[in-house]
């Protein structure tokens, strides 16, 4: 059987072993799929021995996606947006590609598992680190009305929004900025809900229409969820289902057959 990996540090806690093994079978693909974890000094070796023993791809999360955009020699429009990729394989003419699937992830939670639209909507971002650049390089394939990126350090923010203008204008503003409207959509980029916090913005920016959105996931409701809700939010989701759709992203990439992603995304949450 053909092996698969996913690669990070840390890695105990991932979910992505479970997700393809029901992949697999689902859809009869004959795989195994381990969950690695490797520091960072080792990434670039242990990426080249895997795929020189064989092996049919890798997931790639924190704090490695980075590095393997800038392993691969053959990169996605995605994954050059973002400057990460979390996705590699070797192709047939065993040249080292990359994509990033988390903005199709995202994209595909939001618009088809819980029916939003994104199209002609404002979307907030909350974050200019690499979560929110994986996320963008696909929103703004939907065409969205406005995207606001909300940063604590300003110059991260106006970075990226160099980074997007050839396919994009970004705005960007720090968090003591004050609303001048609401936002359909609110996602969280940021890692606070890691270590039990919420960034720090006005709830002037949702509505009773607003979807906040946090693409960290937990057994119980994050705190930017229950921010959202305890502001009057209309929806306030995790980011499970976004984990799920990047992940049949890139079995589809790797296998060229698409899993449905309901009955897993079901199945995690009970």
């Amino acid at each position: 059987m053909i092996q698969y990996a996913v690669v990070g540090d840390p890695i105990a806690h991932s979910k992505s072993p479970q997700i393809h093994q029901m992949f697999a079978k689902q859809t009869g693909e004959a795989i195994t799929y381990l969950k690695e974890q490797v520091d960072e000094a080792d990434f670039d070796q242990y990426v080249r021995v895997f795929f020189a023993q064989g092996g049919g791809g890798l997931n790639i999360t924190l704090p490695h996606k980075e590095a393997a955009f800038s392993l691969a020699k053959q990169t996605t429009v995605q994954a050059q947006l973002a400057k990460a990729a979390n996705t590699l394989w070797m192709n047939e003419k065993a040249v080292l590609c990359a994509d990033n699937t988390d903005g199709a992830g995202i994209v595909r939670d939001l618009s088809i598992n819980n029916d939003i639209t994104l199209t002609g909507k404002r979307i907030l971002m909350l974050g200019a680190g690499g979560a929110a650049r994986g996320a963008l390089a696909s929103l703004i394939d939907v065409n969205p009305d406005r995207i606001l990126v909300l940063n604590r350090t300003l110059s991260r923010a106006q970075l990226m929004q160099q980074d997007f203008e050839s396919a994009y204008q970004l705005e960007v503003a720090d968090f003591d900025e004050k609303p001048q409207c609401s936002f359909d959509v609110i996602i969280n980029a940021t890692s606070a809900s890691i270590s039990g916090t919420v960034p720090q913005i006005d709830s002037g920016y949702l509505s009773e229409s607003t979807c906040c959105y946090d693409m960290m996931y937990a057994d119980e409701p994050t705190p930017f969820m229950e921010w959202g809700r305890s502001n009057g939010a209309g929806k306030v989701l995790d980011g499970l289902g976004m984990l799920v759709e990047q992940a049949a992203e890139s079995f589809s990439i790797w296998r060229g057959v698409r899993p449905d992603t309901g009955p897993v995304i079901q199945a995690l949450r009970s």
